[in-house]
């Protein structure tokens, strides 16, 4: 089995040690093994896959490759792809053959990428363990009881057991972010408007984000040179250059100043993530890096304006699934009013509901003003807090979660500890900053604990840059989960 990075890949692939048709059998050959037990996948596309890898083989042999042609990757299953079922996690999607593929998929298809398959996601990206899907829950592949993070944890898992080379993910709140850390990869959430949210199923429009899974900054660096980029079709997507994401990897750290925001280190963090935070921490030192301590104040008002925000969206951008135009349709309706009620009491599950009702709740006359225009005046001082900080720093380094993994069921029960859990990611998501988690260690229980870079807003070849040289110094990155659980 090929297990490699996506570089190394593409480097055998350019000299002819493999075809793309191989690593693509070889991909799908260990989905099969696997992938009955982790749930990863919603969808695999072999007939697509091995097409898309002839193709690839043939322009390998043309001289006409570019550098990720051939390339097996996995997408969320909120993006949309041509020809292929697109459900978010949902029942209310389950039978949507999506009639065009977004911008981030036909730009990865464009450069000859191979699409195995969709991943498996909380319901239209609403949860932080990957429990709350129609299809069922995601399996960490570090432990058999522990879960993967959410939303993007099919992306994740499927990543961290080799199913594929590299996966896209959406990031909301930190749902590329969080199952990252989880499962001991590398995940980078970009500035809001660097990449497309053309053909990304909404769950908040203002905060939605494309992201990128892989097993190194190098990887998301190849990935992010093609997904980046203004799109005419998406308001939201910046008019900015894309850099050489590649090219910036190089040189040293010296000089490079670390804030480390002391809100992000207080009695609700886990003992175990806080000794792996500070050990990257010495490692960036030791790489020429200085640590500076700095203070966020309004981080700790992150979680009730986040989710007074991220609710109203969603309330507003599911308003759109009636059971009329396309989506799950209801039997039981002997009229209008019958047909959206049934439709969406059936199509939609527990979570997404919740999330539905609270956010219109905090749109209705007499709220509006109280909680969704006071979340938005929060949410600039939270913004204006990370400016002021990153005028004395370069990037901030912290935890990506509180703890260093979650037993699946843990959160279902109790879904306010999964908001809190989002803690340390949603300021971010807020302020509209990049930010990368990378692995660096392991809780006292084996399981992979990451740390996550944040940096000003198109400071991404900054916080890669950062990433890469600590990955070449360590190799947390290429540890692998033992998969003989699965028999």
């Amino acid at each position: 089995m090929q297990v490699d990075s996506v570089m190394q890949q593409a480097a055998d692939l350019r000299a002819g040690a493999c075809s793309s048709v191989e690593l693509t059998q070889s991909y799908l050959a260990r989905i099969r093994q696997l992938d009955g037990t982790l749930n990863s996948l919603i969808t695999v596309t072999e007939d697509i896959a091995l097409a898309q890898a002839q193709a690839a083989d043939a322009r390998l042999a043309a001289g006409s490759a570019g550098p990720l042609t051939g390339i097996p990757i996995v997408h969320k299953d909120v993006f949309c792809t041509r020809g292929v079922r697109t459900s978010c996690g949902s029942r209310m999607l389950d039978n949507f053959i999506a009639p065009y593929d977004a911008t981030v998929v036909s730009r990865l298809q464009a450069a000859g990428c191979v699409m195995l398959g969709k991943a498996n996601m909380d319901e239209f990206a609403m949860g932080s363990s990957n429990e709350t899907s129609f299809y069922g829950p995601v399996h960490n592949p570090w432990s058999v009881d522990a879960a993967p993070g959410g939303s993007s944890g099919g992306s994740a898992v499927a990543v961290a057991a080799r199913l594929c080379a590299a996966a896209t993910g959406s990031d909301t709140g930190g749902s590329v972010r969080q199952p990252a850390a989880l499962t001991g990869i590398t995940g980078l959430k970009p500035t809001y408007g660097r990449c497309s949210r053309w053909g990304m199923v909404a769950f908040a429009s203002s905060l939605d984000q494309a992201g990128i899974l892989a097993h190194s900054a190098q990887d998301v660096a190849a990935l992010l040179q093609v997904i980046a980029g203004f799109d005419a079709q998406d308001s939201t997507c910046a008019e900015q250059p894309v850099p050489d994401y590649a090219a910036g990897l190089a040189g040293d750290l010296r000089g490079l100043r670390i804030g480390l925001p002391q809100e992000f280190f207080t009695d609700g963090l886990d003992a175990a993530v806080a000794a792996v935070v500070q050990q990257a921490a010495q490692v960036y030192e030791s790489l020429g890096a200085t640590l500076v301590e700095v203070s966020l104040p309004t981080s700790q008002a992150s979680i009730p304006a986040y989710y007074v925000i991220a609710l109203a969206e969603a309330a507003s951008n599911l308003s759109r699934y009636d059971g009329v135009r396309f989506g799950h349709r209801s039997a039981q309706a002997d009229d209008l009013a019958a047909l959206y009620a049934h439709s969406r009491a059936e199509g939609f599950g527990t979570e997404v509901k919740r999330r539905i009702m609270l956010g219109t709740y905090v749109l209705s006359e007499g709220y509006y003003d109280a909680y969704y225009v006071q979340a938005q005046k929060v949410r600039q001082l939270i913004a204006n807090d990370f400016q002021r900080v990153l005028q004395e720093v370069d990037l901030l380094l912290g935890p990506v979660t509180p703890f260093a993994s979650c037993a699946l069921g843990a959160w279902q029960q109790d879904p306010v500890q999964m908001y809190l859990g989002d803690v340390y990611t949603v300021p971010v998501s807020l302020a509209g900053l990049p930010a990368l988690s990378h692995p660096a260690g392991c809780a006292q229980h084996g399981m992979p604990v990451g740390v996550q870079l944040i940096g000003n807003y198109w400071a991404e070849p900054r916080l890669l840059q950062a990433a890469h040289q600590y990955q070449g110094v360590t190799d947390w990155h290429q540890q692998a989960p033992d998969l003989s659980w699965i028999g």
